[in-house]
């Protein structure tokens, strides 16, 4: 089903598993700059494949998102042909060093389009804080240099706004999608495919991995309960929402927000057309028993975003017990996931009493200003590499009411298989000086 790499690290294309059946072709216009020859080729064009083989004895599987083809980012797409792309390798140490920290050339459509979306989202998030003091700097303070520095917020948020507006047809167009913010509310599974989320994983260059014990159809049955870290500023890692729903079951993937961010305009709306919930355990166990759905959580949470250490990664994860309980309610698998590149992206401005970190954590929303690509402040991450790691899961009992033990022998289980994940892959994403700490 997937291509091999052998453990000398080597890689071999092997066949697909099925005929391709279905035509899947761009309509992209002949003269339009942001035309590729794989967004416009079709499915019928390529060659017959050869018969499939058999890959059950991989150990690693890696899908190459960024590079995914677009005609193939689509609902209607069947898994089959996304798996027929992977690369595996069969060596249990993981793949081969400095394999997995590649970053991909880009069109400059898709960078200029992300370095607008990436910097309006953030100014989203806290413009409603902000409506107040400029309120009162306007008519309060009322001198002319605070009421030009409220217009020169107004007007980059309107220069920002722009740029989305002339750019957003461009990638209906490139991509076959219908807008947005017209899809409805329900309809989910193709919400999470919006275009500027694939953009996210053309500019992060973002791969996944997972291991044997996650490709289908082991999970197939049951829902998951997949949980990521570290945070850092922002966990681009996720944003590739369709993967979460599609590559090792065929449930929707509902991933956890701070449930007041989830109260703010427009993030809200936004946030909840791709499935997001609340951060609670009712909303989370409702989901992965009632309506049968996998469920993303970003485990380290808020305190995830101040831990940077150049020699040392760390996930804040030694008391966060609760989400173990709730598998074990639910009877469903955890699967640990680390997003190598997540502290990368950005460099969080701390105060050196701690005073921003304990009142973010407190509020659980971040009130620390952060730098990103070119120093600039509240704007695009860094062009770094995101690799996203998947464990081996940790197979939960169904158990009604789960003592303190029940839980703390998972939990302990849990942290393993963290360490374990972390080891096998930091080499092969060029992380070799780097250990894993639990706080």
């Amino acid at each position: 089903m997937c291509r091999d790499t052998c453990s000398s690290g080597m890689t071999n294309r092997s066949p697909k598993k099925k005929q391709q059946q279905q035509q899947y072709s761009s309509s992209t216009s002949s003269n339009s700059t942001l035309a590729t020859s794989a967004s416009t080729a079709t499915l019928d064009s390529l060659d017959p494949p050869p018969p499939p083989q058999d890959d059950s004895t991989a150990a690693f599987y890696q899908f190459d998102v960024a590079n995914l083809p677009d005609t193939l980012f689509h609902s209607h797409v069947p898994v089959e042909k996304w798996l027929a792309t992977c690369t595996t390798t069969n060596n249990t140490s993981g793949f081969p060093p400095n394999s997995l920290n590649q970053i991909h050339p880009i069109e400059w459509a898709v960078e200029l389009e992300r370095i607008v979306g990436f910097t309006l989202y953030q100014f989203l998030n806290v413009f409603p804080f902000m409506i107040l003091p400029l309120l009162i700097l306007y008519f309060g303070v009322a001198t002319p240099l605070a009421r030009c520095a409220v217009l020169l917020v107004l007007a980059y948020v309107a220069v920002l706004s722009f740029f989305t507006a002339i750019l957003e047809p461009v990638f209906l167009h490139k991509y076959q999608q219908s807008r947005f913010l017209l899809a409805g509310m329900k309809d989910v599974h193709r919400n999470q495919y919006v275009y500027t989320e694939r953009n996210t994983t053309k500019y992060l260059s973002v791969k996944f991995v997972w291991p044997q014990s996650v490709h289908r159809p082991q999970l197939e049955d049951t829902p998951v309960l997949f949980c990521i870290v570290p945070h850092g500023v922002v966990s681009w890692g996720i944003a590739a929402y369709p993967l979460w729903s599609k590559l090792w079951n065929d449930r929707i993937c509902r991933w956890a927000m701070a449930p007041v961010v989830l109260k703010i305009p427009i993030v809200r709306y936004l946030a909840r057309k791709v499935g997001y919930i609340p951060a609670k355990a009712q909303p989370i166990l409702e989901t992965l028993t009632k309506r049968q759905e996998n469920v993303g959580v970003v485990l380290d949470g808020i305190a995830g975003m101040f831990q940077f250490h150049t020699q040392q990664e760390t996930a804040f994860i030694q008391q966060r017990k609760g989400i173990v309980k709730i598998a074990l309610r639910a009877g469903v698998p955890i699967v640990p996931v680390y997003g190598f590149g997540h502290t990368s992206l950005y460099t969080v401005c701390v105060d050196p009493l701690g005073v921003l970190e304990r009142v973010s954590q407190k509020l659980q929303v971040s009130l620390t200003p952060f730098t990103g690509r070119w120093g600039w402040i509240l704007g695009p991450p860094r062009r770094v590499p995101v690799t996203v790691a998947l464990g081996d899961p940790v197979f939960c009992p169904q158990i009604a009411d789960p003592t303190q033990e029940d839980i703390d022998t998972y939990h302990a289980e849990l942290l393993d298989k963290y360490r374990v994940l972390f080891e096998t892959h930091k080499t092969a994403y060029g992380w070799q000086h780097k250990s894993l700490r639990f706080v």
